[in-house]
């Protein structure tokens, strides 16, 4: 079974289509046993980090997650409220990753923000799960490249345009809406 994590974050519902497409159900819910019980475990999202960790310490789903051990795919938001804060709200988050989530910071006239659109990645030497492709962004804030990045894309700044550490993996672009590339990383992810 594959669970996608329910909660008020937007974009939950492009991540069942896509998931569909590749010939699984899957079953959203904020059920604690459902999500203990998945085989894989999905952590989408669009919205705002303060609000998004507010509904997750409420219903307990904060701990939830932190306490996984299936693999667990974090898109977008997702993977920003897997780092250990947020300039976003200046919101601590559940800290999977020890870094900080930080503002693109526009340095020139051209650098639009939020970055919206299809972007390339780039593999670091760990991050065979993830292929040097384009994919499609929407975000104002972002991870910054540290020991856990699997792949960096460049906008205004190089940063990590996914992440690994243990069974946790995470995307800032959604794989959902990356065509062929995207469904081919929702493929791997759901055979780990």
């Amino acid at each position: 079974m594959v669970a996608i994590v329910q909660y008020n974050a937007g974009n939950i519902f492009s991540v069942v289509h896509a998931l569909r497409r590749l010939g699984v159900e899957p079953v959203l819910t904020d059920d604690e046993r459902l999500l203990r019980s998945a085989d894989h475990v999905v952590f989408p999202g669009q919205g705002e980090a303060r609000q998004a960790m507010t509904y997750l310490r409420e219903h307990g789903l904060d701990n939830v997650i932190r306490s996984l051990t299936q693999p667990v795919l974090g898109i977008c938001i997702g993977q920003q409220l897997l780092c250990r804060h947020s300039e976003e709200g200046d919101v601590d988050c559940l800290n999977i990753f020890p870094v900080d989530v930080r503002r693109f910071q526009p340095q020139r006239h051209e650098d639009k923000v939020p970055h919206m659109g299809w972007n390339s990645t780039q593999q670091t030497t760990t991050g065979d799960w993830v292929a040097d492709a384009y994919y499609y962004f929407v975000h104002s804030y972002y991870v910054p490249v540290c020991d856990f990045t699997t792949a960096v894309t460049d906008y205004i700044v190089p940063f990590s345009a996914a992440l690994q550490r243990d069974n946790f993996c995470a995307t800032q672009f959604h794989p959902e809406k990356s065509g062929t590339a995207g469904e081919q990383l929702l493929k791997h992810f759901l055979e780990l």
